[in-house]
């Protein structure tokens, strides 16, 4: 039976579709960073024979409703939202890349509704806060034409893409219909996605199934899981890249089908599964220790309430980039490393922490008080903080045309060429 969401999805669900036998064990997929659940269509005919299939959209994807989500943690809860409604409490899932992210999520925080679990295209870490924080800033620029442009080389072999022109453009027109507040948002989640420190927590079999020629989350993340995900085997499937359902459908169907139908052997009679399919390891344990994410910190300094350090970090860390902040504290030495931690205390942990004022107003802020101080290399990285902070160029220019009237015109024609610079380099789609 098919069964379509109805187009005035609630802020808290996700907009779905459902094929295959009502009584049959349901199967979630979760679809990618700027798909829509069509990256499944290849898929759909073998498996609801079997399975009652919920395909979901993303916030802002497909047409779905542009209710932007800002954590993997709210992707998860609304999936779960939309499966409470509709009845069903334990199923199997895959997901594709943030939707594998979703599904480590739900095997993490709510064990008792996962059935199995397969990972196509996943990472506990999804590269680094600045990559996907950058992509936002890029986003919020110059809209979503560049990564439209830019999606068949991260999704396809070049030997697909030139075999397989409508689907190329199929896949670029998906990413241009996305609501762009929506594709920002969850690049934030991405960014702030990080479970290498519980994979030893998963407890449901895992299926860990990548292309060989992905780029973007390949055979080395991968193997991460595998090594960390207590029962989990690993598939390789030849010849894909990062959207294998897509490249290589009859590979990841087949593939899919048997993991599932191992899952659920109590209930189902066994499905045969044809010769020609790519090898899947035989369990692994872990292979290496997988160091906890984070950074050291200094000792906690107790005052009668938390310390503010550790909420510090985390501000900093995601206001002006890892990159900017591995560099200040390792430079930290004797004589600079007491600084190093005050500023992250109480400037970062004490101050931006606040609520009064969101991160944008902040930034806003800040940039005024360095122009009046002349503080030009501080306006410098404050500028990118700005633009991750959700700040346009065209803000950041009627920031500094407004501290020319109050803090001079000298001043404010400084920080517009330091601004500029900032702006040009950031807001520049990387190749």
């Amino acid at each position: 039976m098919e069964r379509v969401s109805d187009t005035q999805t609630p802020p808290k669900t996700l907009q779905y579709r459902i094929d295959g036998p009502d009584d049959a064990p349901v199967l979630i997929l979760g679809p990618s960073l700027g798909t829509t659940w069509h990256m499944w269509d290849r898929q759909i005919g073998d498996l609801a024979r079997q399975w009652r299939v919920l395909r979901f959209d993303l916030p802002g994807h497909g047409g779905a409703p542009a209710y932007p989500a800002p954590s993997v943690a709210e992707l998860a809860g609304r999936l779960l939202t939309t499966l409470d409604e509709l009845g069903i409490q334990r199923f199997g899932y895959a997901g594709c890349s943030v939707g594998g992210a979703i599904g480590l999520e739900l095997a993490l925080r709510h064990p008792h509704r996962l059935a199995s679990l397969a990972l196509v295209a996943t990472s506990p870490r999804f590269g680094t806060a600045d990559e996907f924080r950058q992509r936002g800033v890029i986003v919020r620029t110059n809209g979503l034409d560049p990564m439209a442009r830019s999606a068949p080389e991260r999704w396809f072999t070049q030997g697909f893409a030139l075999a397989q022109p409508a689907i190329v453009e199929w896949a670029v027109q998906m990413v241009r219909t996305t609501d762009p507040g929506c594709y920002i948002a969850t690049c934030e989640a991405l960014a702030a996605f990080d479970v290498r420190a519980e994979l030893g927590r998963v407890g449901v079999p895992t299926l860990v199934l990548v292309g060989s020629e992905d780029q973007v989350t390949g055979p080395a993340e991968a193997r991460t899981l595998v090594a960390g995900i207590p029962d989990a085997r690993l598939a390789l499937v030849p010849g894909a890249s990062h959207l294998a359902p897509v490249e290589q459908p009859s590979a990841v169907t087949d593939l899919l089908v048997r993991h599932f139908s191992s899952a659920w052997q109590d209930t189902l009679t066994a499905i045969p599964v044809p010769h020609a399919v790519p090898a899947v390891s035989a369990p692994m344990g872990p292979v290496a220790e997988i160091a906890p994410a984070g950074h050291a910190q200094p000792e906690a300094v107790t005052h009668g309430r938390p310390d503010p350090y550790e909420a510090g970090m985390t501000v900093r860390r995601a206001v002006l980039g890892d990159a900017h902040v591995d560099r200040a504290t390792a430079a930290a030495d004797g004589f600079t490393g007491d600084f190093q931690e005050l500023i992250t205390r109480y400037a970062w942990g004490e101050v931006w922490t606040r609520e009064g004022l969101d991160r944008r107003t902040r930034s806003v802020i800040t940039l005024t008080a360095l122009v009046a101080g002349g503080h030009l290399d501080e306006l410098a990285f404050h500028t990118r903080a700005a633009l991750r902070n959700g700040l346009t160029p065209d803000e950041i220019k009627e920031v500094l045309i407004h501290t020319a009237v109050y803090c001079g015109v000298p001043a404010a024609n400084s920080a517009f060429k330091v601004a500029q610079a900032v702006i040009q380099e950031e807001t520049t789609p990387r190749p």
